[in-house]
């Protein structure tokens, strides 16, 4: 490898895949003087009660380490679990609890990678830390710093870093917002790393096996009490297994005999009712998001056109957002919505500039419901 004059540190942090590895084989080509560092985040993880590793070192670590050993990199690995626990899975289990739907990627981000993760580079004398998401972050000619939409719309993950700010954007560096996911493979054929084909994850990382509703039931019995399925008018139709089994929109599993299908239109903690509806039931006009983050500003100080995304990979669509209580953000969309998901983030972009974004508090079709 052609290696430049080496510049600032970077620590990248290697969760032993395809876009982690190629992130630091990128930053190491562009000669800054990398490390790399793996989470350990729970013992709940797939890896260490599935059996997948008979007690060795989870994959993970194994294959961040592998990594490093080809590109020549030090490598580390920070046990976060017990931070981990506390604002991840506490807030996951948490929000069921509320009748909620969480985003658990999103806190991990905020408070994990972005937080213990960018704190440890700082200790290493790091200036920056990067990660293998597929967004990018540019400094302009105005000294701020905005976070765009990776250039590959069909991956773009810019969506779950709407909490970045300028103070952490500007120790932030994603070099995979450039490619497409299939430039990131073959490059990291042709750097010869060992994980170029290895199969990207999808589940929840601390749900072992997948097995979503044997993990509440065991973390959180409460959010799995049986309960009432009822209509809008609070008549009676059916029984539900656990408030955490369900989600705003779901058709299926209902077990309700109706001549046109019923949906899941709200979560009712308070009473642990499923409520449910027609198909016209699951679309919203406007939504109220709290706990706010701007990327360029402090706050929201008068009404702007956006355009706004509810849920991670679903387009964008055009919204006017205005400043409302305590901070929060009255939101208005230009069409109707289907399944608003109270818990889930909401993100605000101006063409491909994400501009911040919160969490979906309440769901409403005017705005009287909406206070």
């Amino acid at each position: 490898m052609d290696r430049k004059v080496k510049q600032e540190r970077v620590l990248v942090a290697m969760s032993g895949g395809v876009d982690s590895s190629m992130t630091a084989a990128l930053l190491l080509e562009q000669g800054y003087d990398v490390i790399g560092a793996t989470m350990r985040l729970s013992e709940d993880s797939r890896e260490s009660l599935s059996g997948e590793n008979n007690g060795e070192t989870p994959s993970s670590v194994a294959d961040a380490q592998r990594v490093a050993d080809v590109l020549g990199i030090p490598h580390y690995v920070f046990d976060f679990t017990a931070s981990f626990e506390q604002t991840v899975i506490g807030y996951f289990l948490d929000e069921y609890q509320r009748g909620r739907t969480p985003n658990p990627c999103v806190v991990c981000n905020r408070h994990i990678k972005f937080g213990a993760l960018l704190q440890k580079a700082a200790e290493l004398g790091a200036s920056y830390i990067a990660t293998g998401h597929y967004a990018r972050v540019e400094r302009g000619a105005d000294g701020i710093y905005r976070l765009r939409k990776g250039l590959d719309l069909a991956k773009d993950q810019s969506y779950v870093l709407y909490h970045l700010n300028q103070k952490i954007l500007a120790h932030v560096l994603l070099p995979l917002g450039i490619y497409k996911k299939e430039d990131t493979r073959r490059m990291a054929e042709e750097y010869h790393l060992p994980v170029a084909h290895k199969p990207e994850s999808q589940e929840i990382c601390f749900v072992p096996n997948d097995d979503y509703k044997a993990y509440m039931r065991k973390k959180r019995p409460e959010c799995c009490r049986p309960g009432n399925i009822v209509d809008c008018l609070g008549n009676i139709l059916g029984q539900h297994e656990g408030l955490a089994f369900y989600t705003i929109g779901q058709r299926r599993g209902l077990g309700i005999a109706a001549p046109t299908p019923f949906y899941v239109i709200a979560l009712d903690a308070e009473q642990n009712h499923v409520v449910v509806g027609k198909s016209d039931d699951v679309y919203a006009t406007q939504l109220i998001a709290a706990d706010m983050n701007w990327t360029m500003w402090h706050d929201l100080q008068s009404i702007r056109e956006v355009r706004a995304k509810i849920r991670y990979g679903k387009r964008d669509t055009p919204a006017r957002i205005m400043p409302h209580l305590r901070g929060s953000v009255l939101v208005q969309f230009s069409e109707p919505q289907r399944a608003v998901t109270p818990g889930q983030s909401i993100v605000f972009y101006e063409d491909d500039i994400v501009l911040g974004g919160g969490v979906i508090d309440v769901v409403a079709n005017d705005i009287s419901d909406a206070r």
